[in-house]
Parts: structure tokens; C-alpha cells; sequence
């Protein structure tokens, strides 16, 4: 027993010494961007010059205290969507302006120069994932009014 004792300390040593990984892939860089807002406008298709096809939209964030009519500043972001052609990428062209959506995105901050050398810096977005919140306030209103018509037209 007083053997296993004397070995303990030791070997407490030699594993604080040590370094553990909990993971098995490579450390990476990590720029992600979380975003709570409503669409700006229907998200498009555009081809990029290699030819691959990417979803583009803008999302409207709200930021600070409401003013004197209630409303509030917004921060807009553009975001990029390379979706394979599917059910997925159909159901995202199809979401209207005002769509609530939550947005996961890897974030780059390019820089470039533009006529007169003046640097410029714009920050990409690239869409992991998007998840609809809510439709916009007017279609949920126009859809309670349908639904109240047919009620009445029922009667």
C-alpha cells in the first residue's frame, strides 16, 4: 500500500504536466456571426464567375432605444447562401420581405482599394444555417382577415 502511495504524487506530476486535446481536428480560426432580424427583401439567385449558383439576402437587425414614434435604428448585414438546388434552397427564395429569421454565419472582413486609392473594408457573411422566426406583420394580418372572410362567408 505505502508503495501505490509513494507513486501517486508522481503520477499526478506527470499528467499535470501533460497537455489534452478534445478534439481530434485541427484548431481552426473561428469567425461566427448570429443574427436576429427581418429579411430586407426576397432572397435572390445570382451565378458567380466560376459559374456556381449562391442565395443572396440582406437581413435589418434592430439596435438601441425606440425614438419619439417607437421605432428603432437598424444595422443591415448581406449575407450569402451557397445551397445545392433542392427543397432547401427553394424554401429560402420563397421567403417574403419582412420575414423573421435567425441567421448562423461564418464572418470575413475583406479589404480592398477603389479608385483614388482609398481603402475600403467590407465585412461576408456566409450562411451555415437559417431558421424562420415568424412571417412578416402584414401577411399574418392579411391571413387573420382571409380566415375571418371565410368564417363569415361559411355563415
Amino acid at each position: 500500500m505505502q508503495a501505490i502511495r509513494s507513486q501517486i504524487p508522481s503520477a499526478s506530476r506527470a499528467f499535470a504536466n501533460s497537455s489534452r486535446t478534445f478534439t481530434s481536428s485541427a484548431r481552426r480560426p473561428l469567425a461566427r456571426m448570429q443574427l436576429i432580424g427581418r429579411l430586407a427583401d426576397a432572397p435572390e439567385l445570382f451565378a458567380t464567375s466560376t459559374g456556381k449558383e449562391l442565395v443572396r439576402y440582406a437581413v435589418g437587425v434592430p439596435t438601441g432605444p425606440r425614438d419619439e414614434q417607437g421605432n428603432r435604428q437598424a444595422s443591415w448585414y448581406r449575407v450569402a447562401a451557397f445551397i445545392d438546388e433542392g427543397p432547401q434552397r427553394d424554401y429560402v427564395l420563397n421567403l417574403p420581405k419582412g420575414t423573421q429569421v435567425y441567421v448562423d454565419a461564418d464572418a470575413k472582413m475583406d479589404s480592398y482599394e477603389v479608385e483614388g486609392g482609398q481603402k475600403r473594408s467590407s465585412l461576408n457573411l456566409v450562411q451555415r444555417s437559417i431558421e424562420t422566426l415568424s412571417r412578416p406583420r402584414n401577411q399574418e394580418l392579411n391571413q387573420s382577415e382571409a380566415a375571418t372572410q371565410a368564417a363569415a362567408g361559411a355563415q
